[in-house]
């Protein structure tokens, strides 16, 4: 048995549905658009942050480790071209892939931050710290995009990686929601292409960038949330 526990607007979630879809793997979607009750979260996961994956006996929540498990045990499955990678991190240049990884990672967190609080009604104008995260997000990309060594390849040559994976989902999820951001992605021509060739490979199409607040209770065909009357 396989099943995955998400968030329907996470971009931490979307990353890992992607890579199950890369992988051609089949699972049972256990989708939450509304937030349930700390209880109710934590009996699938301490951190009462999803997602959370079920593979047979084992549980594993955190997307990074999720996505890390996936890697390393369903290496043969692989379906897409260029296909993706065999290596979370590669051998030859473990902590150079850590170090992207867990900095685009940053950015998923400074992003979901300010999309909460944006949600209790504080906008990134009237907090000091959200406005530290908003600058914390365009200085991440300017970082990145000197790490794409060539626009026509992302961040593991002759693959699709983790990182690329987890990097469009963040920055699509910033710029599909009301955050009053504007990454100014025109400024960063190697990832913007990355970005593009991305959207339109099957599982990203497959799993479209779709955002969430208190009231949704539903998605129109085409992504636009329906609120609650």
């Amino acid at each position: 048995m396989r099943a995955l526990l998400f968030t329907t607007g996470s971009p931490f979630a979307r990353a890992v549905r992607i890579v199950l879809d890369e992988l051609g793997l089949d699972y049972e979607r256990r989708e939450e658009i509304t937030t349930p009750s700390a209880e109710d979260r934590a009996a699938a996961t301490p951190t009462l942050q999803v997602p959370t994956l079920w593979d047979n006996d084992l549980t594993l929540w955190e997307s990074g480790t999720i996505v890390e498990y996936l890697l390393s045990t369903y290496r043969k499955s692989q379906v897409g071209e260029p296909p993706l990678t065999a290596h979370a991190f590669r051998p030859d240049a473990e902590w150079k892939d850590k170090l992207a990884f867990s900095t685009i990672q940053t950015f998923g967190n400074a992003a979901t931050f300010i999309s909460q609080m944006t949600w209790t009604g504080v906008a990134v104008g009237d907090n000091a710290h959200l406005q530290r995260s908003a600058e914390k997000l365009t200085h991440i990309l300017g970082w990145l995009e000197s790490q794409l060594v060539h626009s026509e390849i992302g961040f593991q040559p002759e693959f699709v990686s983790m990182q690329d994976i987890f990097l469009a989902a963040h920055v699509r999820f910033v710029e599909a929601r009301p955050l009053g951001i504007d990454l100014g992605l025109e400024r960063y021509e190697k990832i913007s292409r990355l970005l593009s060739r991305l959207d339109e490979r099957d599982s990203f199409v497959a799993n479209p960038i779709w955002w969430w607040e208190p009231g949704v209770v539903g998605y129109q065909p085409d992504g636009t949330p329906v609120f609650k009357d």
